[in-house]
């Protein structure tokens, strides 16, 4: 088998070559080369789809793992009822729900499709995020107003610690904006202090969520969205078409990939947006965005930062090649590899962005994809 590069595997299209790889349909065997991996002392990465990982030019010493397993379980009976309908809500104060549980290596955008032709909503603002099922509690992928986390039951995981398989629950993966434990023992350790190497201590193999049966959407919270359909804040539509609406919203940002569009050839939002404290949100410009979060902080716009720090759609560093890194044409927030980009010139573009923010606004942007060999 030949062993593919690290470009090869996520949607940056840069990395370097990987010293060992698996790919494999088989629970068993994946759990047993994550052991094995783990008892060696090898590092490691499980892989999804690639499209949240920035890889270095030199590569990975280490096994690569990729999951290929795909399948999708319903339970035949109602899971439970909702006991407070939502503002605008048709359907009466109790909705039937069902438990959906998918693998690891299912395709995101294709659980999210499939669904919806099962009846089942919920998941439709999260329409077009590239990766897959195992990857997308790691950091609670969100879009459009909703998160992963609002869905989401539990995962089945591999605790490379106890070297057990076993169940976290939603409240037990401590979900963020962006974050979760699995995510925090990658950056900053687990509960005992240990940094787990890029995939973590705990590796997702399942991840259950509870579906409405229903085909009418969540309640849309994002105004853009709102406004594409034609309603109000927080009332509901039809799951299909605002599953269809938020694809089309992706597609003019260069959120949807496509091969034939470099603008795709990233890892979606680069930097997360800055939840600043009340006193330093209030150094902002008076025109800058501002969202109060739950615990008091404010959120802003990465965005809203990067483009009025100077930063125009299409920025590449003055000297840059044209198939070089630069930024998305269609929206401000992505990095993009023109054709022929390396990690290094992703990551030199990168600071520059994020010095001339700081320097501009005394905001420090946090950079959303993990950063494989390379340091911030």
């Amino acid at each position: 088998m030949t062993i593919p590069t690290l470009a090869e595997l996520t949607t940056f299209r840069v990395g370097g070559p990987i010293r060992d790889y698996l790919a494999t349909d088989d629970r068993a065997a994946l759990i047993d080369a994550i052991k094995k991996a783990d008892e060696a002392g090898t590092p490691l990465l499980v892989i999804g789809g690639g499209s949240n990982l920035l890889a270095c030019d030199e590569g990975f010493e280490g096994l690569v793992v990729k999951d290929l397993r795909s399948e999708i379980h319903i339970e035949q009976t109602p899971a439970s009822t909702r006991a407070q309908a939502e503002p605008h809500d048709p359907e009466g104060p109790c909705r039937a729900t069902r438990r959906v549980t998918a693998s690891a290596g299912t395709t995101w955008d294709e659980f999210v499709d499939w669904s919806l032709d099962e009846g089942l909503s919920g998941l439709e603002a999260l329409s077009g995020i590239p990766g897959t099922v195992g990857a997308a509690p790691v950091q609670n992928i969100g879009a459009y107003g909703h998160e992963l986390g609002e869905t989401l039951l539990e995962v089945r995981v591999w605790d490379r610690h106890k070297k057990q398989e076993t169940t976290l629950g939603a409240e037990e993966l401590a979900f963020g904006y962006r974050e979760s434990i699995i995510k925090r023992s990658i950056h900053t350790g687990d509960e005992n202090g240990k940094l787990w190497g890029p995939s973590g201590r705990w590796i997702v193999l399942e991840a259950t969520f509870l579906l409405e049966v229903s085909p009418l959407s969540s309640p849309v919270l994002y105004r853009e969205l709102a406004n594409r359909l034609g309603i109000e804040q927080g009332e509901r539509a039809e799951a299909r078409i605002v599953r269809d609406t938020v694809l089309a919203l992706r597609r003019t940002k260069g959120m949807v990939l496509d091969p034939e569009d470099h603008d795709s050839w990233s890892a979606g939002s680069f930097f997360t947006n800055p939840i600043l404290s009340p006193q330093a949100a209030e150094l902002l410009p008076a025109e800058a965005p501002r969202f109060p979060t739950a615990d008091g902080r404010v959120k802003t716009s990465a965005a809203w930062l990067i483009d009025h720090a100077g930063f125009p759609k299409g920025y590449s560093i003055p000297g840059a090649r044209e198939d070089g890194a630069a930024l998305s044409g269609k929206h401000v927030l992505a990095l993009t590899n023109r054709g022929q980009a390396s990690a290094a010139e992703l990551v030199e573009l990168a600071l520059k962005v994020r010095e001339e923010v700081e320097e501009r606004f005394g905001v420090h942007l946090v950079p959303e994809p993990l950063a494989l060999g390379i340091t911030w």
